[in-house]
């Protein structure tokens, strides 16, 4: 059974890790997607070609979701393209850690511009065609980091907890036009981040997980499609952790 059979998602930075893991699941489920990257053209493309293999249309454009002009004109570009857009994936994000006291404002701005302000701006363009289609979901892709911090990751902790509270006002604001907006903090999930760990820091991430195993992309694809399909249909303003039990 094919969950999203006629819609349109557009998932930011669905190139590779967890958004390209929710692309393939959309596509798996009969979605038109269309996804952002932002520096390799080529495995944008490899990823648009797999999802068309799937027997479905897809298309990847390059475009910075930290800036508002780019946001704007993606998603006048999908438009143009599809028609409609029914599911948008505030996927985008990016860590640059470091303690309080050696944290560089640069790389404070840097996370909080690329990972919440990018939010605002995919979710302020997409809302009127929402409202004219009469309907839609938005997802934005938080962390168990924004419901419990982390040391060493204020930057990221306080944009993820602000996703979290952005997801909640606007399933408040909209909610009346049949678009739901929900988040979901996923905790320690395999990527191309996680594979760089020493085996020393994964057994200590593992000793706090119930589960007693790192997550997959595929996991958190899973819940998106949850939420973006009529399985959700009554759930909004919600944030569900995709976390082994880490949050708990």
């Amino acid at each position: 059974m094919k969950l999203l059979e006629g819609k349109v998602a557009l998932v930011t930075g669905g190139s590779r890790g967890i958004g390209a893991a929710i692309a393939r699941a959309f596509a798996q489920h009969g979605a038109t997607v269309a996804f952002t990257y932002l520096s390799s053209a080529e495995k944008a493309n490899g990823v648009a070609t797999e999802l068309e293999g799937l027997g479905v249309k897809s298309k990847a454009y390059k475009s910075d979701a930290s800036s508002y002009e780019q946001s704007e004109n993606l998603i006048k570009d999908v438009l143009e393209d599809f028609g409609q857009i029914d599911i948008l994936v505030n996927n985008a994000g990016i860590t640059r850690d470091n303690l309080m006291l050696r944290m560089s404002e640069e790389h404070w701005d840097e996370v909080i511009r690329t990972n919440l302000k990018s939010t605002f701006n995919l979710t302020k363009h997409v809302l009127r065609p929402m409202m004219k289609n009469r309907g839609g979901s938005i997802i934005n892709i938080s962390s168990v980091v924004g419901v419990f911090g982390n040391a060493g990751q204020a930057n990221y902790a306080a944009s993820k907890a602000g996703m979290i509270g952005f997801s909640k006002s606007i399933a408040k604001e909209v909610g009346s036009r049949n678009i739901r907006c929900n988040a979901i903090a996923p905790g320690f999930i395999e990527t191309e981040m996680t594979e760089e760990l020493d085996e020393k820091t994964k057994d200590a991430y593992l000793t706090n997980i119930p589960l007693k195993r790192l997550g997959t992309g595929e996991e958190v694809a899973g819940a998106c499609v949850f939420l973006a399909s009529d399985l959700g249909a009554y759930v909004t303003g919600q944030t569900l952790s995709v976390c082994g039990g880490l949050n708990t």
